[in-house]
């Protein structure tokens, strides 16, 4: 039989039940997907919310971070700057001290003026050669960051080797051509006098050639190990005897200039010597990476000249940086050389002349003790420059060269203000000299010396980028232009007779530190360079 179908009307009742229940059915499951949708949404909001937050979070680590890597170096660069500082302010405080009892115990101003034109001779013999530092620097901090140590150790004795030998000869020429060298300098314009004392000061002082080239060498060896504490500590021990030795040999023995130059060639003799011995092994260095007895694969780390000729591959690069910072060095020292000598032949009186010659003495010692000072920022620069290009990290390089600029500036404010309250409290003047007419002279560029201090920090702090960048070549060239112009302008304000001839020679003095900083911030900004200082990467 078949199958009954159910009634109409339950068949509807059905219908209508099982439409019901698809009805309350539909609306759960609708309510359900509706605070599905709210919860999710919610939940969107609150990840959007704790993104945000992350954002935040990632963008403040970001600048915390930044913030750190710029403190980390600045402190870096302090690190460095602060021990080259005393070690850099050693060599110009020992001719200073020099200077000081010389000028304080001297019966006539002929003493001072015989050392000073002594002395310039021997700044521009002595400083032509300090690329045995600055091109050693940042070879060796290049080779040593990028994981060449035995090319860097070769670049060190290479450099102590030429050193020695290079002081050697310049120690033969000075002593046999004394004579005709310092007429050069004028010494003939300031007297019979003038020139005994110049004659023994040159000789006794010539001797020390080998050590003064010996302790540049050892400097930028250490340097390029990221090293400014050894020098410090090796040349306080110099000026120690240096200052001993000035009391007991002109103001008991009673020795003048000649007693001032056995002094100070004793004194670099010995930190010669210690600087060996340090290199050598022998000594612990103050950072220990150098002159200790470590084991690198069964081999020490020690640096000491050698007699052997190099091949010229080896030695290329420390002859290609060194003949191209001997160029640019000697330009700036000719400059003033010439100065000096310019402001001897500033009066026909051989007393006025003495005077002048004096209070030039006394301002370039001043100058030298700034720039010195100035030039730690330059030293720190050199080796972190060179060790940040050796790991190709663009961004230490810029946050580097920034640093070090920000600093110059306010170190040469600073040296300013120290220069013009010793100048207006006349401390200074007395300090040297009790010479009234050198005095006078003094005061007259007292004003162009404190105002120049800003320049000259800013233009040493970047000569100390570039040379870290190893832009030695350059550096010859801005070198010889700006030493171009500050000539061409002396003539000019010589022709309109501003002033006497002692302002002139410093007016010009300043035009070529205003020259020399056009030039190296044209090669910093450069985007083809590699400082690249305003390009963001």
């Amino acid at each position: 039989m078949g199958r009954s179908s159910p009634p109409p009307q339950q068949l509807n009742e059905r219908t209508f039940l099982l439409a019901s229940h698809q009805h309350d059915t539909d609306d759960g499951d609708r309510n359900t997907q509706d605070g599905l949708a709210e919860e999710t949404e919610l939940t969107a909001l609150a990840v959007i919310d704790d993104d945000d937050d992350n954002n935040c979070d990632i963008d403040s680590m970001d600048d915390n971070d930044k913030n750190d890597d710029e403190r980390s170096t600045g402190r870096r660069i302090l690190e460095l700057a602060i021990p080259a500082l005393g070690a850099l302010l050693i060599d110009p405080l020992l001719t200073l001290a020099d200077t000081a009892f010389v000028g304080r115990f001297a019966d006539s101003p002929y003493e001072l003026a015989g050392m000073g034109s002594a002395t310039a001779l021997l700044t521009f013999s002595f400083y032509i050669f300090n690329f045995l530092c600055t091109a050693t620097t940042p070879l060796v901090a290049s080779k040593r960051s990028s994981g060449k140590e035995d090319e860097a150790i070769a670049v060190g004795r290479q450099s102590l080797s030429l050193a020695l030998a290079l002081g050697a000869v310049l120690a033969f020429l000075l002593i046999v051509f004394r004579y005709p060298l310092l007429e050069l300098m004028g010494t003939a314009i300031s007297g019979e006098q003038a020139t005994g004392y110049a004659v023994d000061f040159l000789v006794i002082r010539a001797l020390a050639a080998p050590a003064v080239f010996s302790i540049s060498a050892s400097t930028g060896i250490l340097r390029g190990y990221l090293d400014t504490k050894t020098p410090i500590f090796v040349l306080l021990v110099a000026n120690v005897v240096n200052f001993l030795l000035d009391v007991v040999l002109i103001v008991f023995a009673g020795m003048g200039p000649a007693g001032a130059a056995l002094a100070t060639t004793t004194a670099e003799w010995i930190s010669a010597l210690l600087f060996l011995f340090v290199l050598s092994g022998q000594l612990p260095s103050a950072d220990g990476e150098l002159g200790r007895k470590e084991e690198r694969k069964n081999e020490t780390i020690a640096i000491t000249p050698t007699l052997s000729i190099p091949p010229w591959e080896e030695v290329q690069p420390l002859v290609v940086a060194s003949s191209a910072v001997f160029l640019r060095t000697t330009i700036l020292q000719l400059f003033l050389s010439v100065s000096a000598a310019l402001a001897a032949r500033g009066t026909d009186m051989a007393g006025g002349a003495a005077a002048s010659i004096s209070a030039h003495q006394i301002a370039i010692q001043l100058w030298m003790l700034c720039s010195y000072t100035s030039d730690a920022l330059a030293a720190a620069s050199q080796g972190l420059v060179a060790d940040a290009l050796g790991r190709n990290s663009h961004r230490q390089v810029t946050d580097i060269s920034k640093t070090v600029l920000v600093y110059s500036i306010v170190l040469g404010s600073g040296l300013a203000t120290v220069l013009w309250i010793g100048f207006s409290s006349q401390f200074l003047l007395t300090l040297f000299t009790t010479n009234v007419e050198t005095q006078s002279d003094l005061m007259d560029i007292a004003v162009l010396i404190v105002l120049a201090q800003p320049l000259n920090s800013l233009v040493f702090a970047a000569d100390g980028v570039l040379q870290g960048a190893s832009k030695f070549p350059y550096q010859a060239k801005s070198m010889a232009v700006s030493a171009t112009v500050a000539g061409l302008f002396f003539v000019t304000i010589q022709a309109m007779h501003v002033s006497d001839e002692l302002f002139q020679v410093w007016s010009a003095l300043i035009a070529l530190q205003f020259m020399r900083g056009v030039t190296s911030a044209f090669k910093i900004v450069d985007r083809d360079g590699p400082i690249r200082l305003l390009l963001e990467e």
